[in-house]
């Protein structure tokens, strides 16, 4: 790892800080064909390490020979250091004083060697070059620019290196858009906008010179308690698998690989304990946590998948060969490249304990899967070098590895001939797209256009869950409103701990933030221009009860004096423990952190209506309170439009549509639990704990009412208690109409799930198998078709296998999964069915 790049030019200072110049490279889009081929015109048949007629490019970088082809011809050209030299990065500015970007880094930076020996044998990959710390986009994609120059000066062949970001949330860099956070992309169950932000999110990278985005992430939430349940979709398969596909097909249609995480099992880690042991059986892996990452590879096409820090059952993903190699390439005919979580490899060492040694690690790692080293070189530096010459691990393995990772790159345009490190967003600078490197100055590139903003506000009002409400919502402008909270007039509220404001900025205190963030005190004084507001902070997000006990006490006098009190709380997002969300922020419990609990105590003593605001990382247990506030408003991070989005749902501005994608627990201990439990796992008369959620997953309300007046089956009207006769191959369309009954638009989410009575082995009471968003006008009827292959109903059997068993079924059109509208009985005909990866993933939606 590098952490003092010598690069020429390597430092600029810009609004008073000195921050790296980096970013930026090809602006080719991948080749056509399927993944690991291009689109090529037949040339000449030429042998790998052949010579090519005079005049003509080598034969790798010619791009009318086949990636096949191309890629044996430069693997037989290049040294075993040139090789392994592809299957590792340099991060550039990793800072080696601290863990502020990554768990243990500060133990892996000393000692770097300078710039130009890292890259004189080539190098594969450049770790962050904008998210590591500020730099204006412009001069990062110049200096970027510059640094590919190097390397393709410097090494033998001039291969050019893959640049990769973090996009979870937007391109994570200064300046650029901050979107919603994915528990918020699933509040939305709106996999068309989520497609779209991807879509914009790829063309800021590619513009720059970014080839590769390190998201989305599709662990399927099992326990609340675990820190990154911001960083994940939901706690369904489902919704994490269509959700976070729409991702992918977004950040891949604009050319930027995308990367899938964490493969696989990291979010149910025992007590929801970050890098923690996992005890999940075959089953749950196969029929729980593995779907959203076989839909996004199969239906998305994404080229990279990262593997997971945890280990499963004693065994690591980074050293697991029927994970990485037998399921992932054998079975599912992945042809991309495994890039390994930040510093995981080095971890088998150091914390698993399965490798005695980097060395060791490097082994492991490799035979196992892994393709890529990530953030920089430790195993695959010289510890792997020694273990090849030493006949430990053969060389055909890493053979293996870097045909994979110069098979992207070609995809990617970076072994043709002429390529240049000119990004697309220098296309047009002072007329020069010759492949000179243009001057540019601050600020030429806008990351933040008015477009992505208003996608962002767009994607914040759909986020936002409407959970409860008494009729106190839409606050009435002639009302006096107090508002109160930590988080009322603080923008932490808005932002997840993978943005950059969150993420860099407070290691840059004196920055500013980059983009326009308003707290929701700011946009709700907006929204409301002569409505009074009084505003009172209350105390802080979660510091100790007997330090906020006279902010508390000011707070309450305000509430005192108001109409209507509006109570934000929630999280502040941080890194290993210096938040009470994100990644290393676990929680004992799911109280309101600090003395949050208190502070809503003493305001709803007052007696003044109270609607509490939670802008958070996850859901928290409000318990009995619930019932004393007059409503309640979740927004899961909704990003630099979350203010004014979360304020136009106060206001009545926007209808709220959000459901929940995440089940809301009325107690704060019992986890882990989701809806997905079998009967067992639900209230019973065997145990006196009941696990029943204080509001369910797929919840939520809205300001006007709407009305399911008929569904249908296959076009006609069920037949009372005669379940539909359905082939185990076939297939059934439930229709429901859906009515708008009042006085202004809105829009529905209609639920559709599966209840399986028997089976051969315990399956979760009912789970989801689709969804729909209906928006309707006043009056407005229309009709959801879903089309349900009976696929669907197909589960692990006894036998390890994935079936679908015939027998009896119900679907299931919910307004929730504990509100069921529609029940249609099924009965599956025929024999068993044995299916695999092929089978039909999801139902099919109409909308009439």
């Amino acid at each position: 790892m590098s952490s003092n790049r010598n690069a020429a030019d390597a430092r600029r200072t810009t609004t008073g800080v000195e921050r790296l110049e980096v970013t930026g490279v090809h602006d080719g889009h991948p080749h056509d064909g399927p993944l690991g081929t291009a689109a090529a015109t037949p040339a000449e048949n030429v042998a790998p390490g052949d010579s090519p007629a005079p005049g003509a490019p080598p034969c790798w970088q010619d791009p009318r020979l086949p990636v096949a082809r191309r890629v044996e011809d430069l693997v037989t050209r290049l040294s075993l250091e040139e090789k392994i030299a592809q299957l590792y990065a340099v991060w550039v500015g990793g800072d080696s004083t601290g863990e502020d970007l990554a768990p243990h880094q500060h133990e892996m930076t000393d000692g770097a060697p300078e710039w130009r020996s890292l890259i004189s044998a080539g190098l594969g990959q450049l770790t962050r070059p904008f998210g590591t710390a500020p730099v204006d986009p412009a001069l990062g994609a110049r200096a970027l620019a510059r640094m590919q120059e190097e390397i393709v000066a410097t090494s033998r062949f001039g291969i050019p290196a893959i640049a990769h970001e973090e996009c979870l949330t937007g391109f994570m860099t200064w300046k650029a858009t901050v979107y919603p956070t994915p528990l918020a992309w699933g509040a939305t169950f709106d996999p068309e906008l989520v497609e779209r932000m991807a879509g914009q999110i790829g063309s800021a990278l590619r513009a720059v010179g970014v080839h590769q985005g390190l998201a989305p992430v599709l662990d399927v939430i099992r326990d609340l308690r675990w820190g990154r349940c911001e960083e994940s979709i939901g706690e369904d398969p489902y919704l994490v698998a269509t959700i976070g596909t729409a991702y992918v097909r977004g950040l891949e249609a604009a050319g930027v690989v995308a990367t899938l995480k964490h493969f696989v099992g990291y979010s149910a880690s025992r007590a929801g304990r970050n890098h923690g042991p996992v005890g999940a059986g075959p089953r749950e892996l196969a029929d729980v946590l593995l779907p959203p990452f076989e839909m996004a590879l199969r239906d998305g096409g994404a080229r990279s998948v990262m593997h997971a820090y945890n280990e499963v059952d004693g065994v690591p993903p980074a050293a697991d060969p029927e994970l990485l190699t037998a399921l992932l390439r054998d079975r599912w005919g992945f042809a991309g490249t495994v890039v390994g979580d930040y510093f995981a490899i080095s971890f088998l060492h150091r914390l698993h304990k399965v490798a005695a040694d980097l060395g060791e690690a490097a082994v492991l790692a490799l035979t196992a899967g892994v393709d890529v080293e990530l953030p920089a070189a430790h195993a695959y530096g010289e510890p792997l070098i020694e273990a090849v010459r030493a006949g430990t691990v053969p060389e055909s393995l890493v053979d293996r590895a870097v045909t994979r990772v110069l098979r992207q790159k070609c995809e990617l345009g970076l072994l043709d001939a002429g390529w240049s490190p000119v990004p697309p967003a220098f296309a047009d600078v002072a007329g020069r797209s010759n492949g000179d490197l243009p001057d540019v100055v601050e600020g030429s590139i806008d990351l933040d256009p008015p477009a992505s903003r208003a996608l962002a506000r767009e994607l914040a009002e759909e986020s936002v869950v409407l959970l409860a409400n008494s009729g106190a919502l839409p606050l009435r402008p002639e009302s006096r409103i107090a508002m109160v909270g930590p988080l009322a007039d603080n923008i932490a509220g808005m932002l997840g701990c993978y943005t950059f404001p969150g993420h860099v900025g407070p290691q840059h205190p004196e920055l500013p933030d980059g983009v326009e963030i308003r707290t929701l005190l700011a946009a709700l004084r907006a929204e409301l221009p002569e409505t009074p507001i009084k505003y009172a902070p209350g105390g802080t997000v979660d510091g100790p009860a007997e330090l906020d006990a006279e902010a508390i006490s000011a707070a309450v006098a305000v509430a005192a004096e108001a109409d209507v009190c509006v109570a934000v709380l929630g999280d502040r997002a941080g890194l290993f423990g210096r938040g009470t969300s994100g990644e290393g922020c676990d929680a004992d419990d799911l109280r309101l952190p600090g003395a949050q609990a208190d502070l809503l105590a003493a305001l709803l003593d007052t007696g003044t209506p109270v609607v509490l605001v939670l802008l958070a990382g996850r859901p928290y247990a409000l318990g009995d309170t619930v019932d004393r506030l007059a409503a309640v408003v979740q927004a899961f991070f909704p990003g630099e439009e979350g203010g004014p989005a979360v304020a136009r749902v106060l206001s009545g501005a926007v209808c709220p549509s959000g459901r929940l994608p995440v089940s809301v627990p009325r107690t704060p201990g019992g986890q882990p639990n989701t809806y997905l439990n079998p009967v067992l796992g639900q209230r019973t008369e065997v145990s006196s704990v009941d696990p029943t959620p204080l509001f369910p997953f797929g919840h939520g309300l809205s300001y006007t009412e709407f009305a399911w007046p008929e569904v249908r089956v296959d076009g006609a009207a069920p037949v009372a208690d005669q379940p539909v006769q359905v082939p185990t191959d076939g297939a059934v369309t439930v229709s429901i109409a859906v009515r708008n009954d009042g006085d202004r638009a809105g829009t529905e989410v209609v639920q559709l799930y599966l209840h399986d009575p028997v089976a051969q082995v315990t399956r979760p009471v009912v789970r989801l198998i689709g969804y729909a968003r209906v928006p309707l006008e006043p009056g407005q009827t229309r009709q959801v078709d879903f089309r349900v292959h009976a696929d669907l109903s197909s589960f692990t059997g006894r036998l390890g296998h994935r079936v679908v068993e015939p027998g009896d079924l119900e679907l299931r059109v919910s307004a929730s999964s504990a509100e069921h509208r529609h029940t249609v009985p099924v009965r599956l005909t025929g024999p068993e069915r044995r299916v695999d990866h092929h089978r039909q993933l999801v139902a099919e939606v109409t909308l009439r």
